[in-house]
């Protein structure tokens, strides 16, 4: 669906709406699950659908960093600058499919890359970092709410864009 927003080429309109999505992922970030497992990353995906998947990523990034400052950094901060990093590709590939797919496909490849790859990964470069909660005891800890949250936080998104609709 093209919209004003998505197909705007002006910068000041694009970065407005961007910070405007950072704050609601701050607000998303207060709302936790399960340690530092949030609300973060929904309007991160809405911000892939309506701005394009690169501002997406960029929202996805400093949602998640938003949501680790709220926690303490539980894993540490290069642990959690990693996750960003994994939180912006997964937002990104969201919104790329988003647009040359649809939102079925887009949201399944969200929450498999969100959830399970994710998790694979972050378990993977924790036992890099030495860290004590690290490797398989990690990966299994935190697939299943990790893959639960990222469900509600790509529904919510799609949801809400289908819901304003003509509107945005």
């Amino acid at each position: 669906m093209k919209n004003a927003v998505v197909t705007s080429k002006n910068s000041v309109t694009q970065m407005t709406y961007c910070a405007i999505f950072v704050g609601l992922s701050y607000i998303g970030a207060l709302l936790k699950i399960q340690g530092s497992i949030a609300f973060d990353s929904m309007p991160a995906y809405f911000a892939a659908i309506l701005l394009g998947p690169s501002l997406g990523a960029v929202v996805g990034v400093l949602g998640h960093l938003l949501t680790a400052i709220t926690s303490g950094f539980p894993m540490t901060l290069p642990m959690h600058l990693i996750i960003a990093s994994i939180m912006g590709v997964t937002v990104f590939l969201f919104g790329w499919v988003y647009k040359r797919s649809n939102y079925i496909l887009a949201s399944i490849t969200a929450i498999i890359f969100n959830g399970p790859v994710s998790t694979l990964l972050a378990a993977y470069f924790s036992t890099l970092l030495a860290m004590q909660f690290s490797g398989w005891t990690l990966f299994y800890a935190m697939v299943i709410p990790l893959t639960l949250a990222s469900a509600a936080n790509v529904i919510l998104a799609v949801i809400l864009h289908k819901a304003m609709g003509k509107r945005l």
